[in-house]
């Protein structure tokens, strides 16, 4: 727990920036629910996987390889898949495999992801953060629409670094990054297309009982990290102490809105701390919300 843990105050949901996946799951039986959980191999899937665990939810939880997802699974007693974000086919293979599975899913957590590549590198023509943190949630999702329960949740992991992203929003005309790449800058656009998204399956799922969220974990040292210089990481390694988020910290928005009977009301919201925060004022943007699922349709094809 950082010192600015110390000193945080709690939201209008009863928790904030100090509260834990455990504590904002605390007394909630999830028997009899089935939850995805992508990147359950590390930091924050991890954690999220183990803690629905806890509380009784089915969980299935997705890595890179196979091999990576049974590790991680194997430890809370869930079903571990395969699912190559960056590689369409592996997503569909995923997918299918959840179909043939014949379970409901009670929420989606779209938690897997990539940072600040530092040279330019793409996947399916486009950037690869690009496509390993929107494209590939995106073809996971909605092929997987036909399983959500109900009243099933998708939470999309979005970053207050959408703040970054170029000022478009997404920059349309380069998005393979042929006419400049700057990491940082992709990377936002990665997570502006994550809440962009969110807030788009929000508007679809009106009135049907679905919803849908894009959440900011707070700043975590975990292997999202792994792509940064030594010297951001090792400023990364002084700063935990005062003012970064634990991986059971991080976690808690991500299970708040999967899980806590209080999120529903919440839908097609951005949170952070577990309550609704503000984002940037493209990001409530519906025109360029659709305008990014027709192309995120057109390169899921």
């Amino acid at each position: 727990m950082s010192i600015f843990s110390l000193f945080s105050r709690k939201g209008p949901t009863g928790f904030g920036y100090a509260s834990t996946a455990e504590e904002v799951t605390a007394g909630l039986n999830l028997a009899g629910k089935t939850v995805l959980v992508t990147g359950c191999n590390s930091g924050l899937g991890q954690e999220t996987m183990r803690v629905l665990a806890l509380r009784g939810a089915g969980v299935i939880g997705t890595a890179r390889t196979l091999a990576k997802a049974k590790e991680a699974a194997a430890k809370c007693g869930a079903v571990g898949l395969e699912c190559e974000l960056s590689d369409s086919a592996s997503v569909r293979a995923c997918v299918a495999a959840v179909r043939a599975m014949g379970v409901g899913l009670d929420a989606i957590v779209a938690n897997a992801g990539i940072m600040a590549l530092p040279e330019l590198a793409t996947a399916m023509g486009y950037e690869l953060q690009f496509v390993t943190n929107h494209i590939g949630h995106f073809i996971l999702v909605t092929g997987l629409e036909e399983c959500l329960s109900a009243d099933g949740r998708v939470v999309m992991l979005s970053s207050s670094l959408h703040s970054s992203a170029p000022a478009a929003g997404i920059d349309f005309d380069n998005l393979d990054g042929a006419k400049g790449y700057r990491p940082w800058e992709a990377y936002g656009q990665s997570k502006m297309a994550n809440l962009l998204f969110a807030k788009e399956l929000s508007r679809r799922f009106a009135g049907t009982g679905r919803t849908a969220y894009a959440v900011h974990p707070g700043v975590i040292t975990t292997n999202l990290a792994r792509s940064l210089n030594p010297v951001l990481r090792n400023l990364m390694a002084v700063a935990g102490p005062l003012m970064m988020k634990s991986i059971p910290q991080g976690a808690a928005t991500e299970c708040f809105c999967a899980v806590h009977p209080a999120a529903p009301a919440l839908s097609g919201n951005y949170f952070a701390d577990c309550n609704v925060a503000t984002c940037r004022a493209d990001g409530n943007d519906a025109a360029l919300a659709r305008r990014l699922w027709d192309l995120s349709l057109e390169i899921a094809a």
